[in-house]
């Protein structure tokens, strides 16, 4: 399968080399590609225009930051989205500082930013994943105590089936918490997680794992 990754920053360069060592044909992109040329050539990994990439995909990871990702999918091209899976990586997170280790967010307890992008593309296919832990645990973590959990949700039965076969590769155990309103407490773990990293800065050694009997 082909995936564009959207998004030149490290989430998007460590999915983007995630995908391509679990044997996905990859690109990624930027607004400006010529930046990424020395990661291109260290990866194999091509780069090029949002539009650009995302029209050569058949599926997307949607990985920028939250306040750029209603440009983003303007400058993708909705037409270009339409029918194809989107994980979406994003998080909501507001420009003023944290508060005692708290980010602020700029949706509100009962809206999600997937659930905005996703009206926005009615035609793609929307699942949230990937933002709940920093770029350093996304693909294949080590923990001594058995494989993390990934809280994944959206609307299309067969996308979630796609990212569900992703998670598993890259190293978690999937959690399915339903359609696309599930956003709106998925993306809020993004708040808990980095509580640790900027109270005790602590990046790297926690993620979340959900118990069943």
């Amino acid at each position: 399968m082909r995936f564009g990754v959207i998004g030149s920053a490290v989430v998007g360069q460590t999915l983007a080399q995630g995908l391509n060592k679990h044997g996905y044909d990859v690109r990624i992109a930027s607004r400006t590609p010529a930046k990424l040329s020395a990661f291109s050539k260290s990866s194999g990994i091509e780069a090029g225009t949002f539009a650009d990439v995302a029209s050569w995909a058949e599926g997307v990871v949607l990985a920028v930051a939250g306040a750029a990702a209603h440009d983003a999918l303007l400058a993708i091209g909705v037409s270009n989205l339409t029918g194809k899976v989107v994980i979406d990586t994003t998080n909501p997170i507001a420009k003023e500082q944290p508060e005692d280790g708290v980010l602020k967010f700029f949706t509100t307890p009962n809206d999600s930013l997937m659930e905005r992008l996703q009206a926005a593309a009615p035609d793609a296919k929307f699942v949230k994943a990937f933002n709940s832990v920093g770029s350093a645990l996304m693909v294949n973590p080590s923990f001594p105590r058995g494989r993390p959990t990934m809280f994944y949700c959206g609307n299309d039965e067969g996308a979630k089936q796609i990212v569900a076969k992703i998670v598993e590769q890259f190293g978690w155990d999937g959690a399915d918490m339903g359609t696309a309103k599930a956003a709106r407490a998925i993306e809020p773990l993004c708040q808990l997680w980095c509580i640790p990293a900027f109270r005790a800065n602590e990046w790297t050694n926690h993620a979340f794992a959900l118990l069943r009997r």
